[in-house]
């Protein structure tokens, strides 16, 4: 029996700390983690790599998660792939900009680990 390619999730996240619970969470659930500390990192990394999904900070250096939202969806190549905003933007009308942009969904920060997880797999349909 074969056995399929493991899903593949792109973090664009310049915080080492949640890189890292990131990366545990990600190879615990057996995916691949690709990443991209900023918004150019993460355009030219998509025009190598088609991620299952994204986790996107908003407040990253140079093009903003938003922008980079915004520019993934206008690209008929890549507008497929979801996209979970990772924030610490917990304001009124945060959320509601993230999913206006392109966003499938929102995580607040500090990052719950059972979301997390629960996303991933949600969004790589890899329920089990």
């Amino acid at each position: 029996m074969m056995t399929s390619a493991p899903k593949r999730v792109l973090c664009v996240e310049d915080n080492p700390t949640n890189l890292l619970l990131i990366s545990r969470i990600v190879e615990a659930e057996n995916m691949e983690l690709l990443i991209a500390a900023d918004g150019h990192a993460a355009r030219e990394l998509l025009t190598r790599e088609i991620p299952d999904v994204i986790l996107m900070d908003i407040n990253i250096p140079g093009i903003s998660g938003l922008d980079l939202t915004r520019m993934i969806r206008e690209d008929e190549a890549i507008s497929h792939i979801p996209i979970i905003a990772t924030t610490a933007n917990v304001l009124v009308g945060d959320r509601e900009r993230c999913i206006e942009a392109g966003c499938n969904d929102y995580m607040p920060k500090p990052l719950d680990i059972r979301r997390v997880r629960s996303l991933l797999r949600y969004y790589t349909n890899a329920r089990q």
